[in-house]
């Protein structure tokens, strides 16, 4: 049987213009790139497909793939398919498929699109795009078909199993619900097809078994399953060689999906109160009619805030010409679930920037006008619940310094506290504790924001049981060093794990992954963090690593139900503290649940073992890292219960028998009302030839300062975000050896919104050792009677490090 290609610019009907190219197969292809909406619903072309006869081809075509793949960054829309009078249905494979896909020419690739069934003769398959995708600085509709082809299969096969509805979950049930196996064929069997499945839970232990068949003309069959506890489970199917179905059936490898019975007793905290949450980035990483299930499989695994993104350039493609409604749909289907977003605001867009800015807008009261919008421009239901003004610009690949990020985040967070009911201001979340962030944090930044937050990972060398990085705890000096009342959030955490091409992880790396999750977890609350997020949440693969929490088939992993089985038993997360008296290397850490008397504590250890753990009187329930009860035990005359402890964590949930313990009050929103002198923004200016040097993704060793020579003339500007004129006085603060002196007042009046430039030349001694990091501080004050006159408040200072690169006046 052969194959059959057919050219994009064949089309027998579409509204999509077909291109030039002699890259392409025939020196066109289809070539959809428009930002208006589609004249007659949808963008779409209408094939018709001859084929000698009926049954299921496998679909590949070269096109642009809908996520960037490695060797090149061109997106186009997630394509949607009809064949013959049936459906119209989005080809909605999650990124690992899409990443893996091999080049093809320009930016386009050798996609998989799946399985179609065809009939003998003439057959019409429809291509078509409803949904926009993100392009640069664009948000358009794009479809690059170069051609298609359809490859004849021998027989039908196996292609998935699942729980429940795949178009409105993921696989996800309660217990006490009824749970049914749906095992489905790749096309309609053209004979009877029997199918034998195992179901082993978590542990490797065999929960259902059986045999279906699939009979002829159909193609799936159900299966009812057993009532289940709580937990993952892992589902191995194949269809059997008989006297009715080919034997080569035999010899193909099982097909492996999951699906999670979720916990029963306790559900997860809502609101503020809940401290967990995930990564998703969703408009990169879900395709559009999987964007409602993932946001209720999220809200399922109890999570309270998920950590999304947006590209500013296609936000703000042009100067106060927003469009974010590509975005705020995503914004309104978590609301819909009672999630909060926090919205990470992007780099700027490159109308905005100039070469000594990149990555941030030159011009501050853009970065200001942009916030402002994002907190109070929008539908109400599309407002985030948090803005975090950055996502780690310590290791990014620019010329960008701490000075001018704190600088800019201070206009951001203006922005965003000038609204009514305005979103929660995080800070940048900061790869590592660094020379960056500390520069940051000199620049008085805090006062600005709502929340401090940062990122850590383990060592990616790290594959078995990797160690909870010591992020947390240098985040909390480094909070308290600088007098920063205000909560820390992990905004990212996660494992690397390895995952070969074109296969999930295997169950022995998905045990790594629950087992770190529930741990990092834990040891980052009992660090003082106020909330802890995952990375990350849909299926990523990213550089041979493997992030996700759901299969490539969006179905959902062991880590996923021990996200769900932490949130349920652990509630609000109060920590109550470390558990004194266990043995070594026993881990335990006790929680207040918010829950009436009500103590959760978490144990685990590098090997198994039983410990005596104390108590104070009332009943125990123990739990499995699935959220399973698997004991229900009182203290013995001792006032302990014994407790199997293994690499798996347990939860032991205690309630009566104590003194209610105080909880910790509320902690208060960190941010006063911004005065007058803290809407002055101080910002140091120097041409691009004293640019500091490169971050090199973090890895640039210092100095890492502004590089000056002898003499170098620089600006400082000041931004006034009030909204009346203000009079500012500035003064210089250079290092030892070193001069700053005015070529003019050093007083200016800057208008409402208005920004103003003191010009200085900076020199450095003769004494002044090169190529070493030196600061260079500006502080101001604000005259704040009439007229520049009265008594003045000091405003938030500028400080920046700078070196010196040559000690001839004119040599840079």
């Amino acid at each position: 049987m052969q194959a059959i290609t057919v050219r994009g610019e064949d089309a027998t009907h579409t509204n999509i213009p077909v291109v030039a190219d002699r890259r392409a197969s025939e020196g066109k292809y289809l070539g959809l790139f428009a930002a208006h909406q589609p004249p007659e619903g949808a963008w779409f072309a209408t094939y018709t497909v001859d084929a000698p006869s009926a049954g299921v081809h496998e679909l590949t075509a070269v096109a642009t793939a809908p996520v960037e793949v490695p060797h090149t960054e061109a997106v186009a829309s997630y394509i949607q398919l009809a064949v013959n009078d049936g459906p119209v249905t989005e080809i909605a494979r999650s990124q690992p498929y899409w990443y893996e896909s091999k080049p093809a020419w320009g930016g386009l690739s050798t996609l998989r699109l799946g399985d179609v069934e065809l009939r003998h003769g003439e057959n019409s398959l429809t291509f078509s795009v409803a949904e926009p995708t993100v392009v640069d600085d664009a948000t358009v509709y794009v479809l690059r078909l170069d051609h298609f082809t359809l490859t004849p299969a021998e027989h039908p096969t196996l292609r998935d199993a699942f729980v429940g509805d795949p178009r409105t979950g993921l696989g996800t049930y309660r217990p006490g619900e009824d749970a049914c196996l749906t095992l489905r064929l790749s096309g309609h069997a053209t004979r009877p097809q029997r199918v034998r499945y195992t179901v082993t839970d978590y542990f490797g232990k065999r929960a259902a078994f059986g045999a279906a068949t699939i009979a002829e003309g159909e193609s799936q069959t159900t299966v009812g399953l057993p009532r289940l506890p709580p937990g993952n489970y892992r589902v191995e199917a194949a269809l059997t060689a008989s006297n009715a179905s080919p034997a080569s059936n035999a010899t193909r490898p099982p097909l492996t999906r999951h699906f999670a019975c979720l916990p029963e007793e306790r559900p997860a905290a809502h609101g503020p109160a809940n401290r967990f949450g995930v990564n998703a980035f969703v408009s990169s990483l879900v395709p559009p009619s999987r964007l409602d299930a993932f946001a209720a499989a999220m809200k399922d695994m109890g999570v309270g805030c998920v950590r999304d993104g947006n590209s500013w350039p296609a936000a703000e493609p042009a100067p106060g010409a927003y469009d974010t409604a590509h975005y705020d749909r995503v914004t309104k289907a978590l609301r819909r679930q009672g999630l909060s977003a926090v919205e990470v605001i992007s780099p700027a867009p490159e109308w905005a920037m100039s070469d000594a800015s990149l990555p941030l807008p030159a011009d501050l009261r853009v970065a200001y006008h942009y916030a402002r919008h994002l907190a109070a421009g929008r539908d109400t239901a599309a407002t985030p619940h948090a803005l975090q003004l950055s996502n780690e610009p310590d290791v990014d690949v620019t010329r960008g310094t701490g000075d001018a990020h704190a600088a800019y985040v201070k206009a951001a967070a203006l922005g965003i506290a000038g609204a009514d009911r305005p979103p929660l201001i995080v800070l940048p979340g900061v790869a590592e504790a660094g020379h960056f962030q500390r520069l940051m944090l000199e620049n008085d930044v805090v006062r600005y924001a709502d929340v401090w937050a940062f990122h850590g990972y383990p060592d990616p060398a790290d594959q078995d049981e990797p160690e909870f990085p010591g992020a947390a705890d240098e985040q909390h000096e480094l909070s308290r060093r600088y007098g920063a009342d205000i909560p820390l959030w992990m905004t990212e955490c996660g494992v690397f794990l390895d995952a070969a091409p074109q296969t999930d992880l295997d169950p022995a790396q998905q045990a790594v992954q629950a087992r770190y999750l529930v741990r990092s977890m834990v040891e980052g609350l009992a660090a003082g963090n106020d909330r802890q997020f995952w990375f990350g949440g849909p299926p990523v693969h990213d550089d041979g690593v493997y992030f996700g929490l759901l299969s490539r088939d969006f179905q959902p992993w062991p880590a996923y139900s021990a996200f769900a089985a932490l949130t349920s038993l652990l509630g609000e997360a109060h920590f109550a503290g470390p558990v004194v008296g266990l043995p070594s290397p026993v881990v335990g850490h006790a929680f207040d649940t918010g829950r009436d008397q009500e103590t959760a504590t978490v144990l685990w250890a590098p090997l198994r073992s039983r410990i005596e753990l104390p108590l104070s009187g009332g009943r125990a329930a123990v739990f499995d890292i699935m959220g399973k009860r698997v004991a229900t035990v009182t203290p013995s005359a001792a006032g302990t219960v014994g407790v199997d402890v293994s690499r798996d964590p347990v939860y032991v949930v205690t309630t009566g028998g104590g003194t209610p313990r105080e909880r910790p009050a509320p902690r208060p929103r960190g941010r006063a009302r911004l005065s007058p002198a803290e809407h002055i923004v101080l910002s140091q200016r120097y041409h691009v030839r004293n640019a500091a040097p490169g971050k090199d993704n973090g890895d640039a060793e210092p100095p890492l300062g502004y590089r000056l020579g002898a003499r170098t003339r620089m600006s400082l500007d000041v931004h006034n975000f009030n909204d009346t004129p203000r009079t500012v006085t500035v003064t210089a603060h250079p290092a030892e050896g070193w001069s700053a002196r005015s070529t003019g007042s050093r007083t200016v009046d800057v208008p409402p919104m208005g920004r103003e430039s003191v010009e200085f030349t900076i020199t450095a001694g003769r004494a002044v050792e090169r190529r070493v990091d030196h600061r260079l501080a500006f502080t101001a004050r604000l005259a704040t009677g009439a007229g520049g006159t009265g008594t003045t408040a000091a405003v938030p200072p500028s400080v920046s490090w700078v070196q010196l690169k040559s000690r001839y006046p004119h040599r840079f």
